[in-house]
């Protein structure tokens, strides 16, 4: 394991005292995620204070503590403030890199488009990436990312989120990236924004952190193109627009489903052509793959292997991986797991795909959209549309909000389909193992805060 910070390079850093010299190789918050040779930064939060958990972190092989209290004979740095200091840390990973960096966000697909372009710029020779885990994209998780950062890498991939106006003008300026793609704007966390172009503005914030020469990267074909374009005029020496727009840098010609699985995209890139696969299936995954494509050029990288591993990317937890399941009784059933996350642009985006794919009776559990605000009933009730597009045989709605899904269901002619209303995760798997037969696909997708990620580790782990 590589030393990425020194006892005194932390103290330094965040202006700490250090006690005990000692290297770390990784950097953790949460004591549950400590392994061997990792720093522990023991932050106070809203449900639980950090420094309750120094002893286990130290247990489970931590090398070092960022503490606001004297710990004895531990390794540690004495800070006066552990959420300031980690700010401080990231901020010193930032400035003390060579490598090119790059931010994405969007109301969909930031976690799906930072790890094709991680997978993408990895396959170059020769050369290192890192980039933030999980969906660590807030005030928090930026910063950690970034002082995860191993400072020889070549390339750094960093997701950033938001929820409010603002939140994104602060973290691409700890990020500061070369290069700032959004991959499309839709009506997520609506419910602190006016309307859409206000998500749009927020979102834009992400080209306030470029650097001199910095790239921005747009999707050309969403409504919202001119508020983006606008602010990456005043933020960006650069550029990029994609999608199937024929004004489009990187322009979508054709895409066909391929023989392997997936789709076989055919796109322009300024004055040349590419023919590659995307392994994952659905529109979405195609324009995302044109924005990765963008990015891997801006960056210097290698545009075959780039294909190469578009070609290889592997389902994500709760964001399209799928499942082979053998019942009880030796029934086959085929999971897709999108339990991550949902908003209506998202839920549409899924159906069809869900749509096109599926084999066998089709089965949808669809959980709760969240953060929708005043117009929530609204867009749960539109969810009927591309439900009835998509011709799911059985839908079982999770969650309160839901409730006018299955009214605006039971009231429409053209569905043919069956529906059971329940009221969280819990009840959903009981229902869902009560109606599973041979040969179904099951798509399970809604807002993290439902629990549906439940419902699939229940299945995969061999409990039905």
């Amino acid at each position: 394991m590589n030393t990425i910070w020194t006892a005194a390079e932390i103290a330094e850093a965040t202006g700490g005292t250090a006690h005990g010299d000692f290297a770390i190789s990784g950097v953790a918050f949460d004591s549950r995620e400590v392994g061997t040779g990792d720093l522990f930064i023991a932050m106070r939060g809203e449900q639980a204070d950090g420094h309750g958990y120094i002893d286990g972190a130290l247990e489970n092989g931590a090398a070092g503590v960022i503490s606001e209290k004297p710990l004895g004979d531990a390794p540690y740095v004495l800070v006066e403030d552990s959420f300031a200091a980690l700010n401080a840390l990231g901020h010193a990973a930032r400035a003390r890199t060579d490598a090119t960096i790059i931010g994405v966000t969007g109301s969909a697909g930031k976690t799906g488009t930072k790890e094709a372009l991680y997978l993408s710029l990895s396959r170059t020779p020769a050369r290192n990436a890192h980039r933030s885990v999980k969906s660590y994209n807030n005030h928090v998780g930026v910063p950690l990312s970034l002082a995860r950062m191993d400072p020889a890498v070549d390339y750094g991939v960093f997701e950033m989120g938001m929820n409010h106006a603002a939140e994104l003008s602060a973290l691409t300026r700890i990020v500061r990236p070369h290069i700032a793609i959004i991959t499309t704007i839709g009506p997520a966390h609506i419910e602190n924004f006016d309307d859409e172009s206000g998500i749009a503005h927020a979102k834009a914030e992400i080209f306030e952190g470029l650097e001199p020469e910095g790239t921005a990267i747009i999707p050309i074909d969403n409504p919202h193109y001119p508020i983006l374009r606008a602010k990456a005029e005043t933020c960006a020496s650069h550029i990029l627009t994609f999608g199937s727009h024929e004004d489009a840098d990187i322009r979508l010609i054709d895409a066909v489903p391929a023989m392997e699985g997936g789709t076989l995209v055919t796109a322009r890139m300024l004055d040349r052509m590419l023919v590659y696969r995307v392994a994952e299936q659905g529109e979405h995954w195609v324009m995302n793959s044109l924005a990765v494509m963008a990015a891997v050029h801006a960056a210097g990288g290698d545009l075959a292997l780039a294909g190469l591993a578009m070609s290889e990317l592997p389902g994500l937890a709760g964001r399209g991986a799928t499942h082979d399941l053998t019942l009880q009784g030796g029934a086959k059933v085929h999971l897709i797991d999108e339990s991550y996350n949902a908003n209506p642009a998202s839920m549409a985006v899924t159906l069809k795909t869900f749509s096109e794919n599926a084999a066998g009776r089709k089965v949808a559990v669809l959980g709760a959209m969240k953060e929708l605000g005043e117009r929530s009933e609204h867009y749960h009730a539109e969810l009927v549309h591309p439900i009835i597009a998509a011709e799911v045989d059985h839908c079982i709605l999770v969650g309160e909000e839901l409730q006018i899904l299955g009214k605006k269901l039971a009231e429409a002619v053209e569905y043919q389909g069956g529906f059971d209303h329940v009221a969280d995760a819990s009840a959903a798997l009981d229902q869902l193992r009560a109606i599973m037969a041979d040969g179904d696909t099951v798509l399970v997708k809604g807002s993290n805060s439902v629990n549906l990620g439940s419902v699939v580790r229940a299945l995969t782990d061999g409990e039905t």
